[in-house]
């Protein structure tokens, strides 16, 4: 990775039911990050796509009576319409049954062979197919798992190739302990320093081909294919040219990866000991968000209590939803989500807000004929050092976007305030204009700033203020 290039990684979700809210916070998340770096100069890679292999997949194409390939194709296309839906930036868009990431998981495989990490043995394990991931008693509540509490346990008794986790617990420990960073926020990082301190067990790597045929093959064993997490992790580095282009590859990695609470071991355990035993560099970062509720559970595809971000953003607009997912939702903890609040969020903050404001300093630079606004014109720097006080910045690099949202929408209650106490449509055209102007000029301050997280929103204000002459348009966001 070079000084002004920046890799930014959102899980691969499961292609076997549509989009839900819970992972709209992710790619949204990571979506105003990645704007953000862009703002700052960086290079940036943006890295999104679907993992389509895997147990459940291949069930639900068997129980709807389609070729799983057929059944994937169409859930690839309704994850790449949240491009739109949610006005995102991502420029790579992967998925795990592309022949290019087909061949880099197997070169991988074969790369951690050579380093005597995959052996072959006969094994019997609690699986859960919700996490497609082996459980132990200790994981599990009432012989459930608690992620997946209306799915049966299954046990799995077969012949499998393993990787050989448990060598890798010192290596990981003393990257933790060199890189204090390494996982935000420090409660997950304590979590999973805690898990690998405790001892890893090697954990199965492929399933027989003829239980379960729907996979990436394993090298020179045709009777395996690999297990759904080993192929779909290597997705982070096939997205970025390995193992061919080493070139793009130096260029990038390492990589910060966004990731729900649910991925944690996968991400920050799991995957750094599978690129350390094939001789790459581990990720640079590692952020965790916490899970959207509904009624304080985990928004879940099995549990049927899902709430689908494109039909949010079509009925309230995209910058709506995306305020809220910013704004509201505790980015480090879990947030619970009612549409109840997410009007009142609205009406409050943005009809009353955000789009009163601009409606009103618009209407009076159109009454008072001012003049649009050139960029070099503008206070930026004041406001930036006002956002540097308040910790925006910094806020934004530790992923707490509640608290970089806050620090902007601060300044729009203060502009507020100003406009109020001067009262302008009290005072004459001559007596007031200076002050319109200043007005004008601190909302495009402002616009700049929302760039990341309101990007249509910042991009009509621009347009308004900018123009030869300001004028008063429609409501950003009309009250509901």
């Amino acid at each position: 990775m070079t000084d002004k290039s920046v890799y930014i990684t959102t899980t691969l979700p499961y292609v076997n039911s549509d989009p839900h809210l819970g992972f709209a916070l992710e790619i949204v998340q990571a979506d105003a990050f990645a704007r953000f770096k862009r703002q700052q100069g960086f290079d940036v890679f943006f890295n999104f796509g679907t993992d389509e292999h895997g147990l459940k997949i291949y069930r639900k194409a068997l129980e709807l009576g389609r070729e799983p390939q057929e059944y994937v194709d169409e859930y690839a296309k309704k994850f790449d319409n949240l491009k739109e839906a949610l006005n995102l930036s991502y420029n790579n868009f992967i998925r795990t049954t592309d022949p290019n990431h087909a061949k880099a998981a197997q070169e991988f495989w074969e790369r951690c062979d050579k380093n005597g990490d995959i052996y072959k043995k006969n094994y019997k394990q609690k699986y859960c197919v919700g996490c497609e991931l082996e459980k132990t008693d200790s994981e599990l509540v009432d012989g459930k798992c608690p992620l997946h509490p209306n799915q049966n346990i299954e046990i799995i008794e077969e012949e499998n190739y393993f990787f050989k986790f448990s060598k890798y617990q010192k290596p990981l420990l003393d990257f933790y302990a060199k890189n204090p960073d390494f996982v935000i926020p420090a409660g997950k990082f304590n979590e999973i320093k805690t898990f690998v301190e405790g001892g890893l067990q090697d954990f199965s790597i492929s399933r027989l081909k003829s239980k379960m045929p729907w996979g990436i093959p394993v090298p020179n064993d045709s009777e395996h294919i690999m297990f759904v997490w080993f192929d779909a992790l290597v997705n982070y580095i096939s997205a970025i040219g390995w193992p061919d282009d080493t070139g793009k590859f130096k260029k990038w990695w390492p990589v910060i990866q966004f990731a729900g609470k649910d991925n944690l071991r996968q991400q920050t355990a799991i995957w750094q000991a599978m690129l350390a035993s094939a001789g790459l560099p581990f990720s640079k970062q590692v952020f965790i968000h916490g899970f959207i509720t509904v009624d304080s559970q985990k928004i879940s595809k099995s549990l049927g209590n899902t709430i689908n971000p494109i039909e949010v953003a079509e009925k309230y607009g995209t910058d709506a939803l995306r305020y809220y997912l910013l704004a509201k939702i505790n980015p480090y903890n879990d947030s619970d989500f009612t549409f109840k609040q997410f009007e009142e969020t609205y009406n409050g903050e943005l009809a009353n807000g955000l789009g009163n404001l601009v409606s009103r300093v618009s209407k009076l630079c159109e009454i008072d004929e001012i003049e649009g606004i050139k960029d070099n014109s503008l206070d930026l720097e004041n406001l930036r050092t006002k956002l540097t006080v308040g910790g925006f910045f910094v806020d934004l690099d530790s992923y707490q976007f509640n608290l970089a949202v806050e620090e902007i929408w601060r300044e729009v209650k203060s502009l507020d305030l100003e406009i109020s106490s001067f009262e302008p449509w009290n005072k004459t055209k001559e007596g007031r204009s200076g002050n319109i102007r200043k007005y004008a000029k601190r909302i495009l301050s402002i616009s700049y700033f929302l760039k990341p997280f309101l990007p249509e929103t910042a991009e009509k204000i621009d347009k308004q203020f900018k123009g030869s002459i300001i004028s008063s348009s429609s409501p950003l966001f009309p009250r509901l």
